[in-house]
């Protein structure tokens, strides 16, 4: 059996408790045009943060990248429908941040996403967000509808 994920280079646990508390870490530097004339991030930016944690989360346990989710798995994505924010600390440009993100909880077809963003090991950012696992509609491939999320996805996630 070929691993597709080790084949695209995506780094995947193999032991099913890894994955009960499968937390992504993702490092990136802060780009000036993300930042306010103050210099510090604007907040808008740090819901983009959130996403990228997100997808790089599902990357990871699913061993698709975000690319190729669509194909794989029948569906439009997971878009956001619900989410929040705390700010805790400026994060300024230049400054090379960790976006930490766990699914803490799969439902019938959403699910919720906890994010904490640090800067040089202090929590900056904590965020949480309600995602749908959507398709289109079979009857109207226009619109756009919830699906279950598959029992395998959340397998991958140690969870059932």
């Amino acid at each position: 059996m070929v691993d597709i994920a080790a084949a695209r280079g995506i780094v995947t646990p193999r032991d099913k408790q890894a994955m009960a508390y499968l937390v992504n870490r993702t490092e990136l530097t802060v780009e000036w045009g993300h930042c306010d004339p103050a210099g510090i991030v604007f907040n808008s930016r740090f819901f983009e943060y959130f996403d990228i944690g997100t997808w790089l989360l599902f990357e990871v346990a699913l061993g698709v990248k975000r690319s190729e989710i669509a194909e794989v798995f029948g569906i439009v994505g997971y878009p956001i429908v619900d989410a929040k924010a705390r700010f805790i600390a400026p994060v300024k440009f230049g400054d090379r941040i960790e976006i930490a993100s766990i699914v803490t909880e799969f439902r019938r077809s959403s699910f919720d996403v906890e994010h904490r963003i640090s800067n040089q090991g202090q929590i900056a950012a904590e965020g949480n967000e309600t995602r749908v696992w959507v398709g289109r509609n079979p009857d109207n491939p226009a619109q756009l509808r919830s699906q279950p999320i598959p029992a395998d996805v959340i397998a991958r996630f140690g969870r059932s």
